[in-house]
């Protein structure tokens, strides 16, 4: 790759996952739509940009396992209740059309913001719930189906998951950003880039060592924000990047 090219991407790279880390999602936004002006083939960009996440994850990982806002179990539990949604979503976007799967999936982010915006102390403080038997099932099947849009869709869906853990199991901002930067970020996208590859999506290997410094930097500077700043602040960027993916989604298929 040449400087320019590099330097560019560099950049792209570390603004999008300085945003995706702060607000627990939507690194998609910028570092695919990048991949693929800077000419790679949709398939390829997006095998590429998933394992590219991994760093993301392993960045805020750092971050978040020194301030302490990571439970181990609970971790386990998210990264295993997604996988095999991941790995299903990862063969499926190879011979499904996509246009309106993302015009879909648009939509229905920008109503994540929207009720997030209208739901002023959502996520403001803890207030732990369906942690029963019952309701871990129930987490489990609504988990793994945001696990099959991660593994078939371009952006957006670690959203998803961080309202989802605030939602139904009463996270707060901060710990449901934590859990899903570390089990999406490095988890789920770390086996769905896998996947895509193994499935026929080829990663382009000379572009990843720039993408994995942006996107672990990324990581590790939107994870420092986050344990700065308060709940208030990490709602307000989540619904300024859910609103962002949802119009790029929707502006990808109609433009």
């Amino acid at each position: 790759m040449d400087i320019l090219p590099a330097v560019g991407l560099f950049i792209g790279s570390l603004i999008a996952n300085t945003l995706s880390s702060l607000a627990g999602g939507g690194a998609g936004l910028l570092q695919l739509p990048l991949l693929i002006f800077l000419g790679l083939p949709f398939s390829m960009a997006l095998a590429t940009h998933k394992v590219a996440s991994v760093a993301l994850g392993i960045g805020a990982a750092a971050k978040h396992l020194r301030a302490g806002n990571l439970a181990p179990l609970s971790a386990i539990y998210v990264i295993l209740a997604g996988a095999t949604g991941v790995i299903a979503g990862a063969h499926l976007i190879l011979f499904v059309p996509g246009p309106f799967a993302e015009a879909a999936l648009g939509g229905f982010i920008i109503f994540l913001g929207l009720y997030s915006r209208t739901q002023k102390s959502l996520g403001q403080e803890a207030n732990p719930k369906n942690r029963h038997l019952t309701g871990l099932v129930i987490g489990c099947v609504g988990l793994s189906a945001i696990g099959l849009l991660n593994g078939s869709l371009t952006a957006g869906t670690g959203l998803f998951v961080t309202l989802f853990l605030i939602r139904w199991f009463g996270y707060d901002y901060k710990q449901a950003v934590a859990m899903t930067l570390v089990c999406v970020g490095l988890f789920w996208n770390g086996l769905g880039g896998l996947t895509l590859g193994l499935a026929g999506g080829d990663i382009h290997w000379p572009w990843l060592p720039v993408l994995l410094a942006g996107s672990a930097l990324g990581g590790y500077l939107g994870a420092h924000l986050a344990h700065k700043g308060s709940n208030r602040l990490i709602k307000t960027v989540f619904e300024v990047v859910t609103f962002g993916v949802g119009i790029k989604l929707l502006l990808g298929v109609w433009l």
